[in-house]
């Protein structure tokens, strides 16, 4: 008998209760013994029944689907960070059988073009709720479905007067905790390496940073250049590592900074690590990819992924119990060969 065959009939007869029971112990394991449950789920089990969805979908009015707005990225290179994202969010949800819809947003687009992708889904009644990422503090996404009263956990967290049911990582806490381990090395001036975009997390780094470099024995100090330009980054940390005070240790914003900093003090006539320590945040693939491997902040995107579900769930099935308040996890660095012992 294949799962598509077996009935919660079939069920009921091979654990010898009644199809509610069944029923029960599908919807409701609280209100059967704990003796007659098992001898229920033993059954399911060994005949490998898979409840109807659709019927369920009717009955309880959800689809077990979570509609998630993939970010905007670029195929031929795209972000690795968010496709591990992706990749622990689809387990999350299916660890708690609940499926992912994907589909496409650009917050960049507007309002009214973010509130024609939402309300298309929960007009269609296509969802239960949605996941958001890369959320910032006027976010259009977070506006049209607090406007809609529609269940949502966010990756990121939202502004004030808007729904707080979100989950981030201690960014400040994170990055002065890699300060922290280059002091105890040894390190006594530090400079940290900022990006030129504007999001909330990048301020949440650079905060941590200046909280925790202030106990550096020679000072710390902090540079950047527009756009980013990796050339113009390298030119600008050459400078600063040929000169008379420069820096024992460069803490990136993101790992792809990292990158111009490894050419910068190679450029200087530096040493990696022996010379000048390196650090990022992130924790990218390339990270063990370069020589010396790079230290960098690992984000918990299984554990972020997880909560996020957990909390989307609680607001979908009990909205007065959904969470009023966000959460944070911690990310730890991981220690490499850019930053050894002095």
């Amino acid at each position: 008998m294949t799962a598509r065959q077996v009935t919660i009939e079939d069920v009921a007869r091979a654990a010898g209760v009644s199809r509610q029971t069944v029923s029960n112990a599908l919807n409701a394991p609280h209100r059967l013994r704990a003796t007659t449950l098992a001898r229920v789920t033993a059954a399911i089990d060994e005949l490998g029944y898979q409840p109807d969805q659709s019927a369920r979908s009717l009955r309880t009015g959800t689809r077990k689907v979570i509609g998630y707005p993939a970010p905007v990225d670029n195929p031929a290179d795209p972000n690795p960070l968010m496709g591990g994202f992706l990749q622990a969010l689809v387990s999350a949800a299916d660890a708690v059988g609940h499926r992912i819809l994907l589909f496409r947003c650009d917050p960049q687009q507007g309002l009214a073009a973010v509130a024609k992708s939402f309300n298309g889904l929960i007009a269609a009644r296509q969802v239960d709720g949605f996941v958001l990422s890369d959320v910032v503090h006027d976010d259009p996404r977070v506006d049209v479905l607090a406007e809609a009263g529609f269940p949502f956990a966010a990756f990121g967290r939202t502004a004030p007067g808007r729904p707080q049911n979100w989950v981030d990582i201690d960014s400040a806490a994170a990055t002065a905790a890699l300060v922290g381990l280059l002091l105890e090395q040894g390190h006594r001036r530090i400079c940290y390496v900022n990006s030129a975009a504007s999001l909330p997390w990048l301020a949440d780094r650079r905060a941590g940073l200046q909280q925790a470099a202030a106990a550096a024995p020679d000072g710390a100090f902090e540079v950047g250049v527009p756009d980013d330009d990796p050339a113009a980054l390298s030119q600008a940390l050459q400078r600063l590592l040929v000169g008379p005070d420069r820096p024992t240790a460069l803490v990136c914003a993101n790992d792809w900074l990292a990158l111009a900093a490894y050419h910068a003090v190679r450029a200087a006539g530096l040493t990696v690590g022996a010379d000048v320590a390196v650090a990022g945040f992130n924790d990218m693939p390339h990270c063990t990819l370069i020589q010396p491997a790079l230290t960098s902040v690992r984000l918990p995107l299984s554990g972020i992924a997880h909560a996020l579900v957990a909390r989307l769930i609680t607001a979908v099935e009990d909205p007065a119990a959904a969470p009023t308040t966000g959460l944070l996890l911690p990310a730890e660095p991981v220690v490499r060969g850019s930053t050894p012992a002095r």
